[in-house]
């Protein structure tokens, strides 16, 4: 015989749990994702055809093209293509020292300075944004032309004659490399400004406490803990110039001619290459990449290091 206690019969049945889907973060990541796919993955995937010439079909003959890496093959045989790449590096290399030359005073004056017009001296920094980037590039034609603003300033002052103005003003390596750095140094100024106004300024008042100079306090303290915002400043600047082509076919003819200029002469041209181009453009990428892996890497090795 059972006998059923009224404690065993009051006890509540546990109850079935409902499986519910959370969709809240494919929800959220749906539009973001498919537009990477869409717009980024499947025009590279594209390229990347090309550049192998898996895209082409039969021709009016009949003969069909096959997969090969003929191009490839050429690039890294090629004097020429590796030859402008490099003078591309070292172009955006010069360009991305002197921004961040020139926009760390600025922005450590705007953050460790004190005063309270910073952030109007901010929105100065950043009101060329307000114009068109071809209007100031142009500009910039007007002003380093044969009969520009520089040579007239040199013409009024006699320092030059009317008939041999300097010509390498315009249309040359120097005219890129100063172009370039006139427009990038507010994108390199504003990550630099966040990084130096964020760190705890007691660390410097300790530093003085314990004898260090100003410049001591600058080399050991102030510039270590801002170098993350120079080092993404300085990604800022050297991934797209590095594959340039508007402002050097604009004020650099042929001594300021880059490698983006020639991937765009291969796509665009009255008889276009897009095989080569696309191992060009292809080339580009993989070395972009590669340098912003190295360099996060190590400032995540930085960070491990001294935290």
């Amino acid at each position: 015989m059972t006998v059923h206690s009224p404690a065993a019969e009051a006890a509540p049945q546990p109850k079935r749990r409902r499986l519910r889907v959370d969709l809240t973060t494919p929800g959220l990541l749906g539009l973001p994702v498919t537009w990477l796919v869409v717009f980024f993955l499947c025009p590279l995937v594209f390229v990347g055809a090309y550049s192998i010439d898996a895209l082409h079909g039969p021709s009016l003959f009949g003969e069909t093209h096959k997969v090969t890496l003929a191009a490839w093959h050429d690039f890294f045989h090629s004097s020429v293509y590796l030859g402008l790449f490099w003078k591309s590096v070292k172009m955006s290399l010069v360009v991305s020292a002197i921004v961040v030359a020139c926009a760390y005073p600025v922005a450590y004056y705007l953050a460790l300075s004190g005063t309270k017009r910073k952030y109007v001296l901010l929105l100065v920094l950043i009101a060329p944004f307000l114009t068109s980037y071809l209007l100031r590039v142009l500009a910039w034609k007007v002003i380093l032309g044969n009969r520009g603003v520089l040579n007239s300033f040199l013409f009024w002052t006699g320092a030059r004659s009317r008939d041999h103005p300097i010509t390498q003003l315009l249309y040359s390596r120097f005219a890129v490399i100063l172009v370039l750095a006139y427009i990038w140094i507010p994108f390199v100024a504003l990550p630099i400004f966040v990084s130096l106004e964020s760190f705890d300024r007691r660390l410097l008042e300790a530093a003085g406490d314990l004898g260090s100079s100003r410049w001591q306090a600058f080399v050991r303290v102030t510039l270590p803990l801002s170098m993350p915002g120079v080092i993404a400043g300085f990604l800022f600047v050297f991934i797209p110039t590095v594959g340039e082509f508007v402002t050097p076919s604009l004020v650099g003819g042929t001594s300021g001619y880059m490698y983006g200029n020639q991937i765009s002469d291969l796509f665009s041209t009255g008889f276009p290459d897009w095989q080569t181009g696309s191992v060009l453009a292809l080339f580009l990428l993989g070395v972009v990449a590669l340098l912003t892996a190295a360099l996060t890497r190590f400032l995540q090795f930085r960070d491990v290091a001294t935290g």
